[in-house]
């Protein structure tokens, strides 16, 4: 292979000549390939062996998906709450080698591997606290100081990895503001920086033209260890944007319609790319808020080219101007660059157009579910005056109250022109003398250190947290189900009521049950709509066309009195977001240290004690055997849409819960129960955490909604848990019976170790999210569909069968037929077949292992 040489003012810089290989093997065809086949063609030509290019070429120049082929990125992204179990498997693996005689440190990351701390922040004190961000801060080292321990090992114990600790902000702005280079330079060739990333909402990254998308942390452990993923080209699809954003319009605003629109497209599982006039107007910044939700419209990823906004934004960050020169000149050399994709072809072509785009929320449980403000109360969630509980600072709380108002997650909260825009209603408000309701818990929770650093340039600070929305910390807080707990007064009001409350966030997630346990709803929205709505009080008013305030002189005021025009807030951009406040954050943050420390063990010191890092047990026999898919006994009947908050939900632990009763049992206070997410790191309390959501409907229970489920044949309703441990006993295998979509949202990996756990050999569903497919997979659970027209109420399925797997026997080949035999309780049987959903070769040598870790461990073992 012949390097190409780029100069840049005086340097060169050498290319793999993508181009030139693509033109004498397929010629005139490289004109004609989208951007992300081309970030992986150059990817084969530079990784692929000789043999394996002119196959795996074929698939990616011709968008075909008929063969594998491997991919290499160039990085791994890892946010704690997934990042700090993974590295429980790689520390637990170094254990499984050395019980065999191998070298421990054999288990080692050989990809550039980075975590950020960002998702353990709970916010224990809401923004209208002095001390909220100090206060919340010492709770959050108090209560994880296992887990950071663990993680420190960690940075010093492997090889390439890094790890940013608390209070940084979230890894996507991060990773989007400094982490990635875009252009990589490595033994003097460069090439287009790629990454996966334990987080669905890694393709914040794909704003800046970086080819990276969410993994489960078993997918993520794979290729840390220098593994490929093995996968079948996507279907890329062109989504022209046109038009311009209306006056008052958000980036929220916009990335809400197209995840509306984008979910009806069927774009589940295809890479997007982004183009038009819209498109190349749009500010990188907004550009990553529509790139940041790909997960919401069930895009792998979705990109933007490179081109002068890229260009703008890499200035505006503070990196380093020979970085910018070398990430235009390759960008144009390699094909890259927006202005040299005119002529390519895409599988389909969408249309948007921007300028029909208004205000809106989205919700009550699913952020595709938009509603535009001009509708709340033809869609029912706003009422007239006179059917509804008008909110009174004096009175009880009124049914349809906002107890929850947060400006969090990495989709807005690091949006300069969305923050801003937020500052100044602040601003306004506060000059009206206005106030948020007295029983809504507001935070402000940024993703990037520099935000702080603008807003006190423009003096909008103080209003925000004169309004509640002082900064509680740097994480994810409420989008991640951190919301901390309500005032007492308000929960047992609540409670007692049975009063339907709801949330009201900026961030991109809002699943039953994922804000708090207390809120029945949840609405996404805009930084400053979701400020308005504090101060409202109520999800009932028409926000849009009521009055819902009434200022120092006794005048009504509505959002038309308090929505900043778009002429301000360009005006506070231009002038108060500078590039030295990036620098100022990054370059400290980033400072390599040179003080030596005292080399640690290569094996961690587990604590049996634990209830926070536990040895994981995924090595025993007992757990690598395959299924035999005879008489399997449903655990759970699902229905559409279930996603990985159902199967294993991130925030508050009850205690109630089997995960509250063993930790109270362990001597743990519940105020010190700390969340789900952050005891992923002991198995021993996660696999309680199995289908704990308290608003999961499974529909073996006759309407109870929760974790519970019924034992058979005994036809008992019990806690799906000790359910489970019944049927463990009884070596029983079990199966989850489910509709379309199944496994959508976070791309936790405990959604599939969890089940697996619990004793779940196969899912049958009637369709898959992409990766919690893979993580199924990946933990030696046979993933199965229907045959299209085919469902569990087609096959009347209601928990009492059993469920046997005609010829399954040991792994099967991609894409098997099964027949499945359904028995009913009076003996009738029922037969049916199933497609199984290992896609890939490699997948199958996967699954036959007894999942991922199980076959890394093999193989390490055969080099002892």
């Amino acid at each position: 292979m012949k390097l190409s040489s780029v100069a840049v003012q005086g340097d060169d810089i050498c290319i793999v000549p993508v181009r030139q290989t693509i033109d004498e093997m397929f010629p005139g065809k490289f004109d004609q390939m989208p951007y992300a086949a081309r970030v992986m063609a150059e990817n084969l030509v530079r990784r692929s062996p000789v043999a394996d290019l002119a196959d795996a070429l074929d698939q990616v120049v011709h968008g075909k998906s008929d063969k594998d082929f491997a991919f290499y990125p160039a990085r791994v992204v890892l946010q704690d709450l997934l990042g700090t179990p993974a590295l429980v498997d790689l520390a637990g693996l170094r254990e499984a080698i050395a019980e065999t005689g191998g070298d421990p440190r054999a288990v080692n990351p050989v990809v550039p591997t980075q975590l950020v701390v960002d998702h353990s922040l709970n916010v224990e004190a809401g923004g209208m606290e002095s001390d909220a961000m100090e206060y919340n801060m010492a709770i959050e080292q108090r209560k994880n100081a296992e887990r950071f321990e663990f993680l420190a090992w960690a940075k010093q114990a492997f090889e390439n990895v890094d790890i940013v600790m608390p209070g940084n902000g979230i890894l996507h702005q991060i990773n989007l503001e400094r982490m990635s280079p875009v252009v990589q330079i490595k033994e003097g060739v460069a090439f287009a920086d790629t990454l996966v990333g334990t987080d669905s909402h890694t393709t914040m990254i794909n704003a800046l033209g970086v080819l990276g998308w969410g993994v489960g942390g078993i997918e993520a452990e794979s290729v840390m260890l220098g593994r490929p993923i093995w996968m079948r080209m996507p279907e890329i699809v062109g989504v022209e944007l046109t038009g311009k954003r209306q006056p008052g319009v958000q980036a929220t605003d916009l990335v809400l319609a197209l995840t509306e629109y984008l979910r009806g497209c069927a774009v589940v599982g295809t890479i997007l790319e982004f183009t038009g006039t819209g498109a190349s107007q749009l500010p990188l910044a907004d550009r990553a808020t529509i790139s940041n939700m790909a997960p919401e419209y069930g895009a792998t990823a979705a990109l933007f080219a490179i081109d002068e906004r890229t260009m703008d934004f890499l200035r505006l960050t503070g990196r380093h101007p020979s970085l910018i020169r070398q990430v235009e000149a390759y960008a144009r050399a390699q094909g890259l660059w927006a202005d040299t994709l005119t002529q390519a072809n895409y599988s389909r072509k969408l249309r948007f157009d921007l300028s029909q785009v208004g205000r809106a929320l989205a919700g009550p449980s699913n952020p595709h579910q938009r509603i535009p403000l001009n509708l709340l109360r033809a869609q029912g969630i706003a009422r007239t005056a006179g059917n509804r509980d008008e909110p009174n600072a004096e009175g009880p709380l009124p049914e349809g109250a906002v107890v929850i108002a947060a400006i969090t997650s990495c989709t807005n909260t690091s949006n300069p022109r969305n923050l801003i825009a937020a500052g100044l209603l602040a601003r306004k408000a506060v000059a009206m003398g206005l106030k948020r309701k007295p029983w809504v818990k507001t935070s402000f929770a940024p993703g990037s250190l520099a935000v702080e650093k603008y807003l006190t340039s423009a003096d909008l600070i103080n209003p925000l947290k004169a309004l509640g929305f002082g900064i509680v910390g740097f994480g994810c807080t409420s989008c991640n189900g951190m919301s901390g707990p309500l005032p007492k007064s308000i929960e047992d009001e609540i409670l007692s009521r049975d009063l339907h409350t709801v949330a009201v966030l900026s961030g991109n997630r809002n699943f039953n049950g994922r804000i708090h346990p207390r809120v029945k709803e949840a609405f996404l929205a805009s930084p400053a709509l979701t400020l308005a709505y504090a101060i409202a009080g109520s999800i009932r008013i028409d926000i849009e066309n009521e009055k819902f305030a009434v200022d120092y002189q006794g005048r009504g005021v509505g959002l038309a009195d308090l929505w900043p025009n778009d002429d301000e807030i360009d005006a506070e951009l231009v002038k108060h977001v500078r590039g030295e406040q990036f620098s100022a954050v990054y370059d400290l943050m980033f400072k390599k240290d040179k003080t030596s420390s005292a080399p640690v063990p290569a094996l961690f010191p587990w604590r049996e004690e634990s209830t926070y890092i536990r040895r994981p047990p995924y090595w025993q026999s007992s757990l690598n055997m395959p299924p035999k898919g005879v008489n399997m006994r449903a655990i759970a009947v699902l229905g559409d849409n279930v996603t990985t908050d159902d199967l294993s939900p991130s925030g508050a632990i009850l205690s109630e819960s089997a995960s509250g009763q063993y930790l109270i049992a362990k001597g743990v206070k519940p105020e010190d129960f700390n969340s789900y997410g952050t005891r992923r790191g002991d198995h021993v309390v996660a696999v309680r955490a199995t289908f704990a959501n308290n608003r999961l409907k499974n529909e073996m229970t006759a309407g109870k909604e929760g974790s519970f489920t019924r034992l058979e044949p005994e036809g008992k309703l019990m806690p799906l848990f000790d359910a489970a441990q019944h049927y463990l006993e009884r070596n029983q295998e079990l199966v989850v019976i489910a509709g379309k979509n199944y496994g959508c949202g976070s791309s936790r990996d405990w959604a599939a170790k969890g089940v697996r756990l619990l004793g779940v050999r196969a899912v049958i569903c009637e369709g898959f999210e992409r990766i919690h497919r893979t993580n199924l997979v990946g933990m030696g659970v046979l993933p199965l569909e229907f045959q299209q027209g085919t469902s569990r109420r087609t096959l009347a399925i209601d928990g009492t069968e059993t469920f046997t797997l005609e010829g399954l026997k040991g792994a099967p080949e991609p894409g098997s037929v099964f027949t499945l035999i359904v028995k009913r309780r009076d003996g009738s049987e029922m037969r049916t077949q199933v497609k199984c959903r290992i896609d890939t070769t490699e997948e199958r040598l996967v699954f036959e292992a007894g999942g991922l870790l199980p076959r890394i461990g093999n193989e390490l073992r055969q080099l002892v």
